[in-house]
């Protein structure tokens, strides 16, 4: 996801960039080296549960279904993402929880004030969940990239570009990868918004100013976000590969979160450079993928791609086989200033194929308003039910695989 701007960086906890988060044969040498390995204590009241299993990778029988008897608004919100502003969850958000209607809840650096105080907001979460109708874990997440995009402090300390900098890229990647995971099983969340497999295309711009790029070669960022996906996902976290198709190539001054941006890159350079790390990402297991915002004419001049059926279902899907879970970037970025509102943005966003939506606006009110639209999309046919319900389905196997 773009990161700074309104939504990433409105208030960071470690280190939090106001915009967007070279060595190339060298790296590439290096990564070569280490691919065929890479690729072949969450506590609560002290409980230490560092003995568990890695996350088994998404697969054809990757669907598990809710329990039968659920309402269309139920069904609706296992599908959003709600966030909130402050150290406080609200009363709104914990009774959405314990009534069925929350998918999800994503944290930020102002819920943060230490690691204690959002383990104890996290088990109130959980504790609400758990008194409704849905057995399945909540998706709980926050932005681990490493380096200046953290947003609890710890590991891993170095940027991905650093990781790419580092004696052994691999190695360091795959320690990032274990120290995200275990930072956040740490305080009680399942799901890490990283690694970002974005490919930089000139220093300092748009995802290489903060450092969130592995590097500017396409196999090593594939060979160094498998070591991170591989190493994170068999703490029990699990990882979001993004942005697909790629934020590579965006200036500087591109920032989807802020405003409509437009890549016009072609077809053949976004196949052989940006797409390149995600067939590697997608045999490491990832469980998750989120797309961008940008427009990519080259693939569907008409449509970002987190709104295209032709990215997210042709690109995504059909062309690299990802079976996993898809969720959007958020939804109140500026680069949907011309796709209306918060409805209809989820609905066009359902209907391109994404399975969660990001309600990252820290308002609970966005995250109901996406829940309406959806139920309501649902019961008047707007959105086709078999489609709607392998995408609830998917998501079922995500949180059934997640602690």
């Amino acid at each position: 996801m773009p990161e700074p701007a309104h939504r990433r960086s409105k208030s960071p906890h470690v280190a939090d960039p106001g915009g967007n988060p070279g060595r190339r044969a060298v790296l590439a040498g290096t990564v070569g080296l280490g691919l065929a390995g890479v690729l072949g204590r969450w506590h609560q009241g002290g409980q230490d549960s560092s003995a568990h299993h890695p996350i088994a990778r998404p697969g054809s029988a990757a669907l598990v279904s809710f329990p039968p008897g659920l309402s269309g608004q139920q069904l609706a919100g296992q599908r959003v993402i709600f966030s909130y502003s402050g150290v406080t969850p609200p009363a709104s958000l914990l009774s959405d929880i314990s009534a069925g209607l929350v998918g999800g809840v994503i944290f930020f650096g102002e819920n943060i004030q230490s690691e204690s105080q959002i383990a104890g907001v996290i088990s109130q979460l959980r504790q609400a969940a758990a008194r409704g109708p849905i057995k399945l874990p909540l998706l709980l997440m926050t932005d681990q990239e490493g380096g200046l995009v953290r947003r609890l402090p710890g590991e891993p300390t170095l940027s991905a570009k650093q990781m790419g900098q580092a004696a052994d890229p691999v190695a360091a990647a795959s320690a990032g990868g274990t120290g995200a995971g275990r930072n956040l099983r740490g305080v009680g969340m399942n799901v890490n918004l990283a690694p970002v497999l974005d490919v930089f295309y000139s220093a300092g711009d748009f995802i290489d100013q903060y450092q969130r790029s592995f590097s500017n070669d396409p196999a090593a960022v594939a060979a160094l976000g498998s070591a991170f996906i591989s190493a994170q996902q068999a703490t029990g976290v699990a990882a979001t590969a993004k942005h697909f198709p790629g934020l590579g190539s965006a200036t500087t001054s591109q920032n989807t979160d802020l405003q409509p941006v437009t890549l016009n890159v072609s077809q053949a350079q976004l196949r052989s450079t940006d797409e390149v790390p995600y067939p590697a990402a997608i045999s490491a297991g990832v469980m998750l993928v989120m797309c961008s915002w940008a427009l990519y004419p080259a693939l569907d001049p008409n449509l970002p791609a987190g709104l295209s059926p032709t990215i997210v279902g042709g690109e995504l899907r059909g062309r690299n086989g990802f079976r996993g879970v898809t969720i959007t970037d958020a939804l109140e970025a500026g680069a949907l200033s011309a796709y209306g509102t918060t409805a209809q943005r989820t609905v066009k966003a359902a209907a391109a194929g994404m399975d969660l939506i990001l309600c990252s606006a820290r308002d609970v009110a966005q995250g109901q308003s996406a829940r309406n639209a959806l139920a309501t999309a649902l019961g008047d046919g707007t959105l086709k039910s078999s489609d709607f319900h392998t995408a609830t389905q998917r998501i079922g196997w995500l949180r059934a695989a997640l602690f």
